[in-house]
């Protein structure tokens, strides 16, 4: 397997990321990707949790003492990643025929299929766990609320071509899952068996489509009907995730909420241990701050979000009566 790793390999990176949940390490279909990327490429890191901003296009995010690479500039972290020299698998793939095809149907069509399916092609929970569970309840329905209302704008649906866009959305991702099965076969990888960015994006998506998706969902039912991506999908989780916990692994550690003062390292799934009161540094008292500032702006943007939409009727907000009664106690 050959790869580009720059010379910083050396230094410790960070990745940023959202919060495990469905047996996955970050159940973020943005994030997912990225983690897959680096452990794909044997690449070294750790990986930290922020709950505190959960609706901020910067995350993921990588950082390295003064470097920072945030998904929401120059395309996404693993672009940035490539550009600047520091791990690329993708160097020998790009001249590829059908690369070009493959990265626009798993970019476009299945990440639109994913995006929709998570906040309104089904009850919202998973969605409202991955990004909102942290919290309060008035505040995170909202935000929810707004997230969906935003979605469905971004991808083009009204109450007049509600059906007709989820007929075309879930058409375009079984032409896509068609493609890529044909493409995969019973290979390791899609491309000459051997990892590349696409595997990692298309193995995200598809571990979030199978374990974050309920077992209603249509994007779950079409993806099943291929069993060389599940068989896929589940080794490739068994070997770069479940496998995982070595010492060679990536360590895990949780940025903690804004509601919980900053701690130092530890494992995901352990229980924090009791600390004897000390002094605060100046690190943890910006953080602090700027959770403060974090909860105001977003009580803001509800207050707004409310005020705005107060303007509209229930008709051209879209929100149907269904997803209005969704409880996510």
């Amino acid at each position: 397997m050959e790869q580009v790793v720059g010379e910083r390999e050396a230094e410790e990176f960070t990745v940023v990321a959202r919060k495990p949940y469905f047996d996955l390490p970050t159940a973020c279909p943005i994030c997912l990707p990225l983690f897959i990327y680096l452990k794909l490429a044997h690449f070294p890191f750790r990986l930290s949790f922020n709950s505190i901003f959960p609706d901020s296009d910067q995350i993921p995010y990588v950082e390295s003492g003064t470097y920072v690479a945030y998904n929401n500039e120059n395309s996404g972290v693993v672009e940035c990643l490539k550009k600047d020299g520091i791990v690329d698998l993708d160097s020998e793939f790009q001249s590829a025929p059908d690369w070009v095809s493959m990265q626009a149907m798993i970019n476009s069509w299945l990440a639109d299929a994913l995006t929709y399916e998570l906040w309104v092609g089904t009850d919202g929970r998973s969605a409202y766990k991955i990004y909102y569970s942290d919290l309060s309840w008035p505040i995170g329905k909202v935000l929810f609320l707004k997230q969906v209302y935003s979605v469905k704008q971004r991808l083009g649906i009204t109450k007049d071509n509600a059906e007709h866009r989820e007929d075309e959305i879930y058409r375009r991702a079984k032409i896509a899952y068609g493609a890529l099965s044909t493409k995969l076969g019973e290979q390791n990888f899609l491309f000459d068996d051997r990892p590349s960015s696409l595997d990692a994006t298309f193995l995200g998506y598809v571990l979030v489509t199978l374990h974050a998706l309920p077992d209603t969902s249509v994007l779950r039912s079409k993806l099943l009907e291929h069993d060389n991506i599940v068989r896929y999908a589940e080794k490739l989780k068994t070997e770069l995730i479940e496998s995982g916990s070595s010492s060679s692994g990536p360590q895990f550690r949780s940025v903690p909420s804004s509601s919980t003062p900053r701690k130092g390292s530890s494992n995901w799934s352990s229980k924090p241990k009791s600390k004897p009161k000390r002094e605060k540094t100046e690190e943890e008292k910006t953080f602090k701050r700027r959770a403060k500032y974090f909860l105001a702006a977003q009580l803001l943007a509800v207050l707004l979000f409310l005020s705005v939409m107060g303007g509209y009727d229930s008709g051209d907000m879209e929100l149907d009566d269904e997803d209005e009664g969704i409880s996510f106690n």
